[in-house]
């Protein structure tokens, strides 16, 4: 695998690989990222990942200085998966000026759900997301499914600007707990860890009631944050929604998915399934 550490590099050997499947990621890389990589690989020539810690997506008192850092072995993780080529940008290089330019996702879509808990969240992931296409210039870009809305906020600039890239989502991995796995279950005590599939099993039970006939939406939501609350954690929100859009059903046959964002202890937990 080859790493590059500037912009000429990668494009480079981005001009040499063919068809390329690009799988932008923050680092501290676990089996749901890997399998990322993996999909990646059966659709393309080669793959091209990104480790960036982007600053613009952290609120002020989020984890940006202590969010896990671990290049070394993600290295191995990503050459083991068989990805060719990892773009390891430093700040200085992404952000070599103040970004004054910004994507502005529209505000119905993020002012809503992790939106309103995360205010700026989406217009940072939105500017380093569109920065690390117009560089790599892949043919086929994956993200995991367990940012949800993220996912509908990309796959959304990307057709409205007409890039020329392919937007794949990726099923969310789990643990055989149920668990969603991410970089900040890693934050979690060994109580914590044996309580926080309890979301999952929250998430479950909607789904079940809801395709047995259950349309007292609101009910589901409050008695499931309300259980949450009983074992010790601080939900944000559990929604039921259109997958479309993230807004509230509005016929019968819309296609929908809940999702959650809870504390349990200091560490904030997100997760979703599509009904």
């Amino acid at each position: 695998m080859q790493i590059h550490t500037t912009i000429e590099s990668v494009r480079a050997a981005r001009r040499q690989a063919g068809k390329v499947a690009f799988v932008p990621t923050m680092g501290n890389l676990h089996a749901g990222h890997i399998t990322l990589m993996r999909d990646a690989g059966k659709q393309a020539d080669a793959v091209i990942a990104s480790i960036f810690v982007n600053r613009l997506q952290f609120g002020p008192g989020e984890d940006f200085q202590k969010y896990p850092r671990t290049l070394q072995a993600d290295c191995e993780k990503l050459e083991a998966a068989g990805v060719a080529h990892l773009f390891a940008p430093d700040d200085q290089l992404m952000y070599p000026e103040l970004q004054t330019y910004h994507v502005d996702p529209a505000p119905a879509q993020i002012a809503i759900l992790e939106g309103e808990f995360r205010p700026g969240h989406f217009r940072g992931v939105a500017t380093v997301v569109l920065k690390l296409l117009n560089i790599v210039q892949p043919d086929i870009a994956l993200f995991g499914k367990k940012d949800y809305q993220q996912l509908m906020v990309l796959s959304n600039m990307v057709r409205q600007l007409a890039l020329p890239v392919d937007v794949q989502p990726g099923e969310t991995v789990r643990a055989d707990s149920g668990l969603a796995l991410s970089s900040r279950n890693g934050y979690l005590s060994p109580d914590e860890l044996a309580e926080a599939p309890r979301l999952y099993r929250e998430l479950t039970n909607i789904c079940e009631a809801v395709r047995a006939g259950d349309h007292d939406f609101l009910k589901l939501e409050t008695d499931a944050m309300a259980t949450l609350e009983a074992h010790g954690w601080s939900p944000d929100y559990i929604a039921i929604r259109r997958r479309i859009d993230l807004q509230p059903p509005v016929h019968a046959d819309d296609p929908l998915v809940v999702l959650a964002a809870a504390r349990l202890g200091r560490t904030r937990l997100i997760d979703n399934i599509e009904i």
